[in-house]
Formats: structure tokens, C-alpha cells, sequence
């Protein structure tokens, strides 16, 4: 079940990497302006935390952290306005802290070792992280026949080539890459702003 703060609510989730978060704003509103609603924001750079507090104003944008990595990062990220929180792998710190700041969690897994535990800690929608080193469609498939149960996210070497592969999988609530805001900052940059 879905619901409001819920990125999976959307078929696609743009990663957002910024090193300016002057352009924050002006990306989240033109996301919103090509129809999309959610933003994930990956921790990876220093912009990372003020890039969501900006985009967290822009009204109708659902706004995550990705690429969290530890508990404080979840802190840090939800203190910002981070709606959901993304992370690159399972952490029981990640997953733990999430639940108590009452915040959607997708951790990723890409062994059954990794989904069994998942399952364990009552978590059923997962990244698929990188989807293509792993084996793509092909490697959801084959753990979707035996975790039928598991929502599956998919990131990493999809583009507009390969993500209806992924989105034709039935297990697949949403897609994740970073195309989407390629498109947009290059639409903002035509636009002049």
C-alpha cells in the first residue's frame, strides 16, 4: 500500500546528485512542470542536505535522501525535509532510525540472503542496486519467482533505452536514474534560469 510520502506512489524516481544547491529549487520546479513528483537526493556531495531543504519548499514535490549510509545520515536527511530515505544497502541502523523518525526506508538487496533479511525486518519494497551489474530484468525476475512478495526499485544503469524492461516486470513499483534530471537541468539551461 502506498501512500503520500511514499516514492513508490510514483512509476519513476529521479536521482539528483548537486553540487549547487542554487539549483535545487529551480530543478524540483521543473520536475514538477514535466510531470514528475518525487526527487531523490543523493548524499554524495557537500550541496546535498541544503539541495533538499530547498526542493522540501517547492509545493507537490515529494522529496527523499539517497545513498544514506548510517543512522545519523537519516537524522541529518529528515531534519532537512527528506520525506523518504534511500539507501545503497541493508543497515539495520538505516532501517531502525527511518522507522523511528516515521519515514519510508528502501534499503537495498541484491542477494536472497540480503531480501531474506529484508523480509525478516518486515521491509518488502527494496532498491535493486546497480540494477544492471547485477543482472538487470533478468536477475528480478529470477528473485521475484522466489520472493514474490518483494516490491522491487531498481537504479543503476537504466535510461530511457531500458526502463520499460524494467517497468514491464510486474514486481517493479518504480524506476530510479538520474536521465530525468539531465532532461530538466538542460530544459532549465535553455530557459535561461
Amino acid at each position: 500500500m502506498t501512500h503520500a510520502t511514499d516514492p513508490t506512489a510514483h512509476r519513476l524516481i529521479p536521482v539528483v546528485v548537486l553540487d549547487d544547491a542554487a539549483l535545487a529549487r529551480p530543478l524540483a520546479e521543473q520536475l514538477l512542470a514535466d510531470g514528475i513528483g518525487v526527487a531523490e537526493v543523493t548524499l554524495r556531495t557537500p550541496a546535498a542536505l541544503d539541495s533538499i531543504r530547498a526542493m522540501a519548499e517547492v509545493d507537490g514535490l515529494l522529496v527523499g535522501a539517497g545513498t544514506v549510509l548510517s543512522a545519523d545520515q537519516v537524522d541529518q536527511a529528515v531534519d532537512a525535509g527528506a520525506q523518504f530515505v534511500v539507501s545503497p544497502g541493508l543497515h539495520r541502523g538505516v532501517v531502525e532510525r527511518a522507522a523511528e523518525r516515521g519515514v519510508v526506508v528502501v534499503p537495498g538487496a541484491v542477494t536472497p540472503t540480503e531480501v531474506m533479511t529484508a523480509l525478516e525486518w518486515g521491509i518488502t519494497t527494496l532498491k535493486f542496486f546497480p540494477a544492471s551489474t547485477y543482472g538487470g530484468p533478468a536477475a528480478l525476475r529470477a528473485l521475484s519467482a522466489v520472493f514474490g512478495t518483494v516490491r522491487w526499485v531498481p537504479t543503476g544503469g537504466i535510461g530511457p533505452h531500458n526502463v520499460d524492461e524494467y517497468l514491464a516486470l510486474p514486481s517493479v513499483v518504480a524506476v530510479g536514474g538520474s536521465w530525468m534530471v539531465t532532461t530538466a537541468l538542460e530544459r532549465l539551461s535553455e530557459a535561461g534560469r
